[in-house]
């Protein structure tokens, strides 16, 4: 049996979401931007719970397409708000669809991936911790981040959601040393 990360243990969604995706480099701006909304989501919440979601999520936001959420009105955030699969927050739907928008911008001069990987110079950072008290909830570059999204009108982007979001593309790898996927490259 593979020695995992202590919070991906005990579901298989977890253990799929730490196998496969979690701290993985990923470049993408439409798999970016999807991340991005769901660290959103779940400020409050368990993973787990955005995780058990996450099909509902996509159904909801047109697979995270950049240009169709950008593009939503009052009639598509009436539909959010009574779809019972997904969160139904009004602010949080309200910042994804204005995240979109954000993002359009910042694509007007670069992709979102090099506008996101210039803060760690394009390259991960790998961690060391060894127990799973030791990882952060938000850091420095983390707050830096945070800090420039909301520059650029970004909201739910606090600095532990941050944080969060570079684990989750793998700007961070934090996978814990006695891990199966710390050793990885």
């Amino acid at each position: 049996m593979q020695k995992r990360c202590d919070w991906a243990k005990h579901h298989p969604l977890l253990i799929g979401y730490h196998d496969n995706e979690w701290g993985i480099p990923t470049h993408d701006d439409q798999q970016l931007f999807e991340m991005l909304s769901l660290e959103g989501m779940q400020a409050g919440l368990s993973w787990l719970t955005i995780l058990k979601k996450r099909e509902n999520y996509r159904q909801a936001f047109n697979h995270f397409d950049i240009q169709k959420v950008a593009h939503y009105d009052t009639n598509d955030i009436q539909r959010l708000l009574s779809n019972s699969g997904i969160i139904r927050n009004k602010l949080k739907i309200h910042s994804i669809i204005s995240n979109a928008n954000c993002i359009l911008k910042i694509q007007d001069n670069q992709s979102f991936s090099d506008y996101l990987w210039a803060f760690v110079d394009h390259q991960p950072i790998k961690n060391h911790f060894e127990k799973i008290d030791d990882v952060p909830a938000k850091s420095a570059l983390s707050e830096k981040m945070s800090k420039d999204l909301k520059k650029q009108g970004f909201r739910f982007v606090g600095p532990v959601i941050c944080y969060s979001f570079m684990q989750s593309i793998g700007m961070i790898d934090d996978h814990l040393t006695g891990c199966f996927k710390y050793n990885e490259d």
